[in-house]
């Protein structure tokens, strides 16, 4: 753990780009994927699976499937880095509660010349935060969800590249067998050491064999006006 915590120390590569050049060069990368312009990053949610345990908090552990995990939550580029990470959640935890109550509102709503992420059907419809249409009934709607989950598809290649570098973070490869609080220092550490492999442009490894589980069940919240609004405008553009 020495190791763990002298890794998350130096290698500082998680983070917003707060740059405009930047900002706008990864909206760039974004458009090069399927058209869908002005998107910031992709973000969802993967369970990694770690040891039972017999405290009283156990039962946030337990994901519906029957295993012990963390709901991790990424936010990622087309590039397939991390920009972001949350790691402290158990597997029964929603990804809509788990970003409700992360700082990711709060940054989009700041971030200098406003941006999108892409969500699955498990998050709620925000200004800052698209999801599909569940029931399209135009051309342009469907247009829009297929670019939406071809734009998005980014971070679950992200999740099945992670667990292919490290079989530790994936149920094949076992489980994580510490408390959860070294739990999430591990997975930070494998979420930035993933994020120096793709600086360094190593081989990416083949994640056909990875199970990769996710806690996205379709989330039931009141979308925002405004919201709605800008997506149909989004929509009209396809």
């Amino acid at each position: 753990m020495d190791v763990v915590d002298a890794l998350n120390q130096s290698l500082n590569n998680i983070a917003f780009p707060s740059g405009q050049a930047h900002i706008l060069q990864i909206k760039a990368d974004f458009l090069k994927v399927s058209n869908f312009s002005n998107v910031f990053g992709a973000i969802d949610g993967t369970l990694i699976p770690i040891i039972g345990m017999s405290e009283d908090d156990e039962h946030v552990f337990v994901f519906r499937k029957g295993f012990h995990a963390i709901n991790m939550q990424g936010i990622v580029t087309a590039d397939l880095k991390f920009t972001n990470i949350v790691c402290t959640y158990g597997g029964a935890t929603h990804d809509a509660f788990i970003l409700a109550n992360s700082s990711i509102p709060e940054v989009m709503d700041q971030l200098p010349g406003g941006g999108w992420l892409l969500g699955d059907s498990g998050y709620p419809l925000r200004p800052w935060l698209m999801n599909p249409i569940l029931a399209s009934q135009t051309r342009q709607e469907e247009k829009f969800n297929e670019s939406h989950i071809k734009t998005r598809n980014c971070v679950e290649r992200v999740f099945g590249v992670l667990k292919s570098r490290f079989p530790c973070l994936h149920k094949t490869g076992g489980a994580l067998a510490y408390t959860p609080a070294t739990c999430v220092r591990i997975i930070e550490c494998c979420c930035r050491l993933h994020n120096r492999a793709i600086e360094e442009k190593l081989p990416t490894p083949v994640a056909g064999q990875v199970a990769i589980y996710f806690n996205n069940h379709t989330v039931n919240t009141q979308n925002i006006a405004t919201a709605v609004n800008i997506r149909n405008l989004i929509v009209r553009r396809f």
